[in-house]
């Protein structure tokens, strides 16, 4: 025997509507099964948890390309602060600020997060195309959303810049003009 749905309109709690349906029930037919009361709520939230663990999923796994995203360009730009420390050194020497060591640093982050920018944004208005016909009421080319990720991404890959960039700042011009 499949189931059946009854949605059943009542006032006060649930329990006690429960308990009013279940004796009353019983009362018509004492052989009948009744397995599961579940307010309106609860059967939506059940008949959407497919979808709540699929935006967790890709939360998370967006979460986890920000971070590998994140150390790559920390790694990036140790290894171009590693290779202008002589240079950095130089500046230095010759009179440089640390703001300047530390600009020096950032003008190169910069470039990349632009040159990055520039790639993604044309790639997320075209699969934002795709993804539109996936999800409801999801708009492709929402300028709030675009401008919100993007500065979540620039601000937190210029945070990332800037630790080798401060590095860049503190080095000893004699050291960094024997370093090779």
């Amino acid at each position: 025997m499949s189931g059946s749905n009854f949605y059943v309109r009542f006032r006060g709690t649930p329990e006690s509507a429960f308990r009013s349906i279940r004796a009353i029930l019983r009362n018509a037919d004492p052989t009948l099964p009744i397995r599961y009361f579940r307010t309106l709520d609860e059967q939506i939230d059940r008949s959407l948890n497919t979808e709540h663990m699929l935006a967790e999923l890709s939360s998370s796994f967006g979460t986890l390309a920000l971070l590998l995203s994140l150390v790559g360009l920390y790694g990036v730009m140790s290894f171009v602060v590693t290779q202008r420390t002589r240079e950095i050194g130089i500046r230095l020497a010759l009179g440089a600020t640390r703001l300047s060591a530390i600009w020096l640093v950032l003008r190169d982050a910069l470039v990349m997060i632009a040159g990055g920018t520039a790639i993604a944004l044309p790639c997320v208005w075209a699969l934002g195309r795709l993804v539109e016909s996936q999800l409801y009421d999801v708009k492709p080319t929402d300028p709030v959303t675009i401008l919100a990720a993007t500065l979540v991404l620039c601000s937190t890959a210029l945070g990332a810049a800037l630790i080798p960039a401060r590095r860049a700042s503190a080095v000893n011009p004699t050291e960094a003009l024997r370093f090779e």
